[in-house]
C-alpha cells in the first residue's frame, strides 16, 4: 500500500483533470451508502465527531473516507479537523493507498463548485467574490479560472488579516485580487459569489444580489449552519450537489420551516446538469443558487485520479 502524502496527492488532482472526471462521475454513478456520523463524547469539552464516508464502482475501486471533527482543538491550536482516505481494489479488497483526506477533500469540493458554475453561471461571468479565507476558500478562485475567464477576485472574510493573506496568495497566482471590506457592495459587484465559511447565521442576504448572479453555497453542511437568507433562497433557482442536501443543510432546511423554500421547487442536482436532463441558466437575469453538502462519489473519483498518477509514475 502506497502512503500519498499532501503534496503528492495535490500534484495529482490539478483542476484541469479533476472538473471533467467528476463530470463523468456524476453522470456514470457508483454506489455511494449513507455516510455514518458517530458522536464522541469528551466532557467537559466540546463533542467530537467520527464521520466515515465509503463508496465503490464494482470491479474498480473503493474507498472510505475517515474524517474526525474535533471542534475543542482550537483551545489546543490543533485543527478542528483531520481526514485520511483509504483506497483499495474493487475485485479482492486488496488496498492500494493512504491519502491525505484533507487534500482530497478541499481539492474535491472546489473543483464540484466550479463543475456547477460551468452550467449555472453567465458565460461572460468575471468578477468573483470569495466569502471565507480557509482551506476550501483559498482554492476556489483557482478552480472557477478553469470554467470562466475570472478577472477580478474580491475576498471577504470575517477576519480581514486572513482576507489579506489570501489576496496575497492570489495575487502571486496571476489574479487581480482585492479585500472586501465592506461585503454588502461585494455581493453587489460580483458576477459570482461563493461562500465557503462555518457561519451559523446568514451572511448573504438575497437583497443585495443582482439579476444574473450565480451563488454558490458550500459551507453549511448541518441543519444548524447556513450562509445565505430566506430572500436569496426565494429569488434564486436552486440546484444541489445531491438529495442529502436537502436532508442535512441548514441552507434548505430553515428555509423550508419558515416557508420560504419547498423541495418540489427544487431545479435539479449536479447530475441532471452533467447528463443533459436540465440546460442549468436558461436566462441571462436569472439567479441560480447551488448548495453542495459534499459526497463520496466525488471523494472516489479524486482518489481514483491519484490512483491513475500513481500507475503513470511507476511505468
Amino acid at each position: 500500500m502506497r502512503i500519498v502524502d499532501a503534496a503528492q496527492t495535490e500534484l495529482s488532482l490539478p483542476f484541469a483533470k479533476l472538473i471533467p472526471a467528476l463530470c463523468d462521475a456524476f453522470v456514470t454513478g457508483c454506489v455511494v451508502p449513507p455516510r455514518h456520523h458517530h458522536a464522541i463524547d469528551l466532557a467537559p469539552g466540546p463533542q467530537a465527531t467520527l464521520l466515515l464516508m465509503p463508496a465503490w464502482k464494482p470491479h474498480d475501486a473503493l474507498g472510505v473516507k475517515i474524517v474526525n471533527v474535533f471542534p475543542g482543538n482550537s483551545s489546543a491550536g490543533l485543527p478542528g479537523l483531520y481526514s485520511v482516505y483509504l483506497l483499495f481494489d474493487a475485485d479482492h479488497g486488496t488496498p492500494i493507498a493512504l491519502l491525505d483526506g484533507n487534500v482530497i477533500t478541499s481539492r474535491r469540493t472546489a473543483a464540484v463548485s466550479a463543475l456547477a458554475a460551468s452550467y449555472l453561471a453567465r458565460p461572460d461571468a468575471e468578477r468573483l467574490l470569495v466569502v471565507g479565507a480557509g482551506r476550501v476558500a483559498s482554492l476556489l478562485p483557482e478552480a472557477y479560472r478553469e470554467v470562466r475567464a475570472i478577472r477580478r477576485v474580491a475576498v471577504w472574510d470575517v477576519a480581514p488579516a486572513a482576507a489579506r493573506l489570501l489576496v496575497e496568495r492570489l495575487a502571486t497566482l496571476g489574479f487581480d485580487a482585492a479585500p472586501a471590506p465592506d461585503l454588502e457592495a461585494a455581493v453587489r459587484d460580483a458576477d459570482i459569489v461563493t461562500c465557503a465559511t462555518l457561519a451559523t447565521e446568514p451572511l448573504v442576504s438575497g437583497a443585495w444580489l443582482r439579476p444574473g448572479t450565480h451563488l454558490d453555497l458550500i459551507g453549511s453542511f448541518t441543519p444548524g449552519t447556513r450562509e445565505a437568507d430566506d430572500e436569496a433562497i426565494r429569488r434564486s433557482t436552486i440546484f444541489i450537489d445531491t438529495k442529502t442536501a436537502l436532508e442535512e443543510s441548514g441552507e434548505l432546511l430553515r428555509p423550508m420551516k419558515s416557508g420560504a423554500f419547498s423541495p418540489d421547487r427544487l431545479a435539479g442536482t449536479l447530475a441532471d446538469l452533467c447528463a443533459g436532463r436540465h440546460p442549468g441558466r436558461t436566462r441571462v437575469q436569472e439567479l441560480t443558487l447551488f448548495k453542495a453538502v459534499g459526497t463520496a462519489l466525488a471523494d472516489l473519483t479524486a482518489a481514483m485520479l491519484v490512483r491513475r498518477q500513481l500507475v503513470q509514475t511507476s511505468a
